[in-house]
């Protein structure tokens, strides 16, 4: 039997995934960057399409969240506000409507929910 071990960018993605509110998620900032657009637009990109993500799959950080992020040294925008869940992921991959989104989409959401490719 082999263990296969993650490759930098999943260790990277595995990095930037947080507890929150008794979930997994990743933030805003960090997908952004993982999906090469700015944090502004994907922020304005979820809010113009909101109703295509499940119930629960993305909140946005409350004050007391945010601020302990921030204490815990990571690099936060107000365009992190958001948070998804695994749900929230693949979400956020189809309102994109991006190439790069839709190819990267795989290895962000494994690691996310605990699976390897």
């Amino acid at each position: 039997m082999t263990d296969k071990q993650p490759s930098a960018s999943e260790e990277r993605i595995e990095s930037n995934i947080f507890f929150i509110r008794g979930q997994k998620v990743m933030l805003g900032i960090h997908l952004a960057e993982a999906y090469g657009i700015e944090p502004q637009a994907m922020a304005q990109s979820v809010e113009r399409n909101i109703e295509h993500f499940p119930e629960d799959s993305v909140f946005q950080l409350s004050p007391e969240e945010f601020a302990s992020l921030k204490s815990h040294h990571v690099i936060l925008s107000q365009a992190a506000l958001y948070a998804f869940t695994r749900h929230g992921v693949a979400a956020l991959s189809s309102v994109l409507f991006d190439e790069r989104a839709m190819h990267e989409n795989p290895g962000i959401c494994a690691p996310a929910c605990g699976c390897r490719k």
